[in-house]
């Protein structure tokens, strides 16, 4: 039989804004208040009851939705595997009542107890092992950012993460540290939506990576992630919440210790002032920003994901981004080439993305011939998969037309993305 969707389960979630990870957690903590023992729930659970592929979940859980719900089982969507069984008229009985609530205490008690009398203990090798993981996901990033199975991949290691954290018993620091690297998979999810343009989507793992971090106490993963929440409110066209989060990024004492992250909190401030259009405070932070980033140079003993992109090159991207934004185009062109010149070869996505700037930047000046050459550069995979490049791409076609119908430049591109299509 196909799964039907459990619609009422969902809208119970989204009304009172559940992840399928925090819904989990809550559970979790109501089978501890009520049993003195962690319960082991996880996501991956909650979406097989939201998705219809678990009709019935079994009696603790029953039970434990209903405490958090105030709902019936059957309220919340759910089927009972049998309709012939005596219904609503036992249930009214005290004694009846109480017996299945004892009955379901005793299944959560023993779902929630380990499955020997040796507890297994969770250490580092264990969160070594988790954090390897992370390095595929960066360098898919990097090379086809914004696809749904990297987006995927990073929120089913996050519920990975989290999984282990209910297999056994762990220190402290070892807690902390798969809380850490499971909100670091979760910004990377959170950063996949946000560069394919799915911002509802990127929100919900931006509230997951949020909780994730504070559990954490991590500075620099919380720092990632309110950074990244500036640049999604910043795509979404809402300048005043960007520059908010990207304050609450800034103000960690992570940046007073480390020069890196302050450098990139001033620049991704910088591109926040480009769509503000505050032109005249543009050169000054991008000048703290580099400043601060030579003052870090020298220390490598910082997160893989800062690492793996930031530099140079990245801080012109950013200052080509604010000046695009801002309408100086000879400027963000000069930053587009100081970018493309120092990019390092891995970051394919960041080229493609550097590359359609550059053309709008050159077209707005009127350089039609130069910036459709430039345009035609970016590459077929990159033009027609990445949701960003191609709705730049887009954007440039319909201001070359407005600009040059006809001309001879308006007909090639016409030809080259109709080949760029043919081969998609």
């Amino acid at each position: 039989m196909e799964a039907v969707r459990n619609e009422a389960l969902e809208a119970w979630m989204r009304e009172h804004q559940y992840s399928a990870n925090s819904l989990a957690s809550a559970m979790n903590s109501e089978l501890e208040a009520l049993t003195g023992r962690p319960g082991t729930y996880d996501g991956r659970q909650v979406r097989e009851w939201r998705s219809g592929r678990v009709r019935w979940p079994h009696a603790a859980a029953r039970h434990v939705l209903a405490g958090l719900s105030g709902k019936t089982a059957v309220d919340l969507g759910f089927v009972p595997r049998s309709r012939t069984a005596p219904a609503a008229a036992p249930q009214e009985d005290p004694m009846y009542r109480r017996a299945l609530v004892t009955g379901a205490l005793s299944l959560a008690v023993a779902a929630a107890a380990p499955g020997s009398s040796s507890t297994r203990r969770i250490g580092m090798s264990d969160v070594g092992r988790l954090q390897d993981k992370f390095s595929s996901v960066i360098a898919s990033d990097h090379k086809r950012g914004g696809q749904r199975d990297i987006e995927q991949q990073a929120a089913d290691l996050a519920d990975t993460a989290l999984n282990l954290q209910n297999s056994g018993s762990a220190t402290q620091r070892v807690r902390s540290s798969l809380y850490a690297t499971a909100a670091s998979f979760r910004s990377s999810a959170m950063w996949a939506a946000i560069d394919g343009r799915r911002f509802k989507d990127a929100v919900a793992h931006m509230r997951e990576a949020q909780t994730l971090a504070e559990l954490s106490g991590d500075q620099a993963i919380k720092f990632r992630i309110w950074s990244h929440t500036g640049t999604l409110y910043r795509h979404m066209g809402r300048p005043a919440d960007a520059r908010a989060a990207n304050d609450v990024a800034r103000s960690l004492h992570i940046t007073r210790r480390d020069p890196m992250f302050a450098s990139l909190g001033l620049a991704r401030q910088m591109a926040i002032q480009g769509v503000s259009h505050e032109l005249r405070s543009l050169p000054r932070t991008f000048g703290q920003a580099q400043e601060a980033m030579h003052r870090a140079e020298g220390n490598t003993h910082r997160p893989l994901w800062l690492l793996a992109f930031w530099d140079e090159a990245e801080l012109h991207s950013l200052a080509l981004t604010a000046h695009l934004a801002a309408g100086d185009w000879a400027t963000a062109e000069y930053h587009a080439h100081r970018c493309l010149a120092s990019l390092r070869p891995h970051m394919q996505r960041s080229r493609a993305i550097t590359t359609s700037r550059l053309a709008q930047a050159q077209l707005a000046q009127g350089h039609v011939d130069t910036a459709t050459r430039t345009a035609m550069a970016v590459t077929a995979e990159a033009a027609t998969q990445h949701p960003r490049v191609s709705r730049m791409l887009q954007e440039f076609g319909a201001a070359l037309r407005a600009t040059a119908r006809g001309s001879a430049d308006a007909r090639a591109w016409t030809e080259h993305t109709a080949a760029w299509k043919a081969t998609a």
